[in-house]
């Protein structure tokens, strides 16, 4: 535990019936498989776990890992979309051991980093991974590895009485471990308790008039913070069935909305106007809420996916690190739930600060927006630097936007205090992508800037000074970043080749410049 998260917090909040005090999602899932062994925990285009299963493919991964773990152990865990990815974080809590989420489109730099960062030792993945073979990039990483197959009915019957623990890891403990992305260069390790999950389950539970009747299907990453509340939590606190993609297809998106009747759908918003240009001759009525946010929501393209199918289009406003500050529901508006973050949440005790000084303003104004409540991480994993960054001296977690919020607490973003480009709903550091580009041997200096997209809300654009009698194509960069274990997102999209990059007075590259270029 932390000291932003006391003793004193943890009292208050199991108190308020924000936090538990001490049901996992374990027990949970152990729950479910009791009571309704035969109900859908998981579809995929590739078949369907039922409870029961996924209970017993938990428990045969954890007995697994029991064998050549220790309690407080970490592991990578690097799979694809579906079910086993799930069965693997699960097995890995009724192991005690800490399940380190790693993005199935990461590369071996970030493979890497994760595994030197967290000190995991041992690798949980699929045999055929998108860089080779599980035993070769275990060998390259200098670890063990367990291959996680699809369970055989066999399996499923010898694991069904396995002994399993409910008390190794408390709702309030490290749990889980995900990466977010850096201004500096790779991604910080963040570390997260499943309380904080469990709080924001209950607030989207009541902003989404959710019941537990619900068909849910969540497009977003697992490992991530959107992804693992939208998809391993709340689908089992609900006790309904989540539909999900191996790898994200508007197009097949569309038709398992409507092959299933999904109810609520999780997507970033690039994600859920994909799905709506990809649905002329799908039927998504089904759907009354779609929880989307990560970037910034185009009005007229909700209002036309609330206008198709009859939803509710909402959004948190928060990050990996501080959960939710602010949220749209049901209840509110279309202007409201199209143009703003919501109101604030008051227990989450929403602060303004001004960005160059550090100085605390009123609340309603403009600033950079801190918060202090059930819904923070415990921060970043042994990153003492990058916690005094994120954490204020009395312990409020900052944003690294500039929002607006009025005297009714309507929050609306208005800008950002970071370098960032938000592609895809993901946030890619150009100061880290630029350090990617100028390691080719090519290129004598290099500035990235975003580049509006239609869908993707942002796009890298690498802006690129060559040495003397030098040319560059974009594939030829493209491979040479993928040669070097650059993860794909963060590959630029677009390629311009400048005889000489602006200057600034200041002698730095001049970004508001390039950016007319783009």
């Amino acid at each position: 535990m932390n000291s932003v998260t006391s003793t004193t917090d943890i009292k208050k909040y199991v108190e308020s019936g924000w936090w538990e005090k001490s049901k996992s999602l374990s027990s949970i899932v152990s729950h479910n498989a009791e009571n309704n062994p035969n109900g859908l925990a998981y579809i995929s285009a590739d078949g369907s776990l039922n409870w029961d299963s996924y209970h017993c493919w938990a428990s045969a991964i954890s007995k697994e890992l029991s064998k050549i773990t220790e309690v407080g152990d970490r592991v990578l865990v690097w799979m694809p979309d579906s079910g086993g990815v799930h069965a693997s974080y699960l097995g890995c809590e009724r192991s005690g051991i800490v399940a380190v989420g790693v993005g199935w489109r990461a590369g071996m730099k970030e493979l890497s980093h994760l595994a030197q960062v967290t000190g995991a030792q041992l690798l949980l993945s699929i045999s055929q991974t998108p860089l080779g073979q599980i035993d070769e990039i275990a060998q390259r990483l200098q670890m063990g590895y367990i291959i996680v197959d699809e369970p055989t009915d066999d399996a499923a019957e010898l694991f069904r009485n396995a002994s399993i623990s409910s008390t190794v890891i408390g709702p309030s403990d490290l749990w889980f471990i995900n990466s977010t992305s850096g201004t500096t260069g790779l991604p910080k390790c963040v570390m997260q308790t499943q309380n904080r999950w469990f709080y924001f389950h209950k607030k989207a539970v009541d902003f989404g008039n959710l019941t537990t009747k619900e068909i849910w299907m969540s497009v977003v990453p697992a490992p991530f913070g959107f992804g693992l509340w939208t998809a391993h939590v709340t689908p089992t606190l609900l006790g309904v069935p989540c539909v999900v993609q191996q790898k994200f297809n508007a197009r097949k998106a569309a038709q398992l909305i409507e092959k299933h009747s999904v109810t609520v759908l999780c997507a970033v918003s690039s994600q859920f106007v994909m799905i709506l240009d990809e649905s002329d001759e799908v039927d998504l009525s089904s759907l009354k809420v779609v929880f989307t946010g990560g970037e910034a929501i185009s009005p007229q393209r909700a209002a036309d996916l609330e206008n198709k199918s009859g939803c509710k289009v909402l959004n948190f406003y928060g990050s990996n690190e501080t959960g939710t500050l602010s949220g749209t529901t049901v209840y509110d508006p279309p202007n409201r739930r199209y143009t703003t973050g919501g109101q604030i949440i008051p227990e989450m005790e929403v602060r303004l600060y001004d960005p160059k000084t550090g100085d605390r303003l009123e609340n309603v104004g403009v600033g950079q927006p801190a918060c202090k409540g059930p819904a923070l991480s415990l921060g970043y994993w042994k990153d003492s630097k990058a916690n005094k960054e994120l954490i204020t001296e009395d312990g409020w977690f900052l944003m690294g936007d500039l929002v607006e919020i009025d005297d009714k607490g309507w929050l609306k973003v208005v800008g950002r205090t970071s370098d960032f480009i938000i592609r895809g709903g993901k946030n890619i550091s150009s100061v880290a992508v630029e350090r990617e580009v100028e390691a080719h041997p090519k290129v004598s200096l290099v500035a990235v800037v975003s580049k509006p997209h239609p869908k993707l809300g942002e796009t890298a654009v690498a802006c690129v000074q060559l040495h003397d009698g030098e040319s560059l194509s974009l594939e030829e960069l493209k491979s040479f970043l993928r040669d070097n274990g650059v993860t794909i997102d963060w590959w630029p999209e677009t390629l311009i080749v400048l005889d000489k990059l602006p200057l600034s007075s200041g002698g730095k590259v001049a970004k508001g410049e390039l950016g007319k270029l783009v």
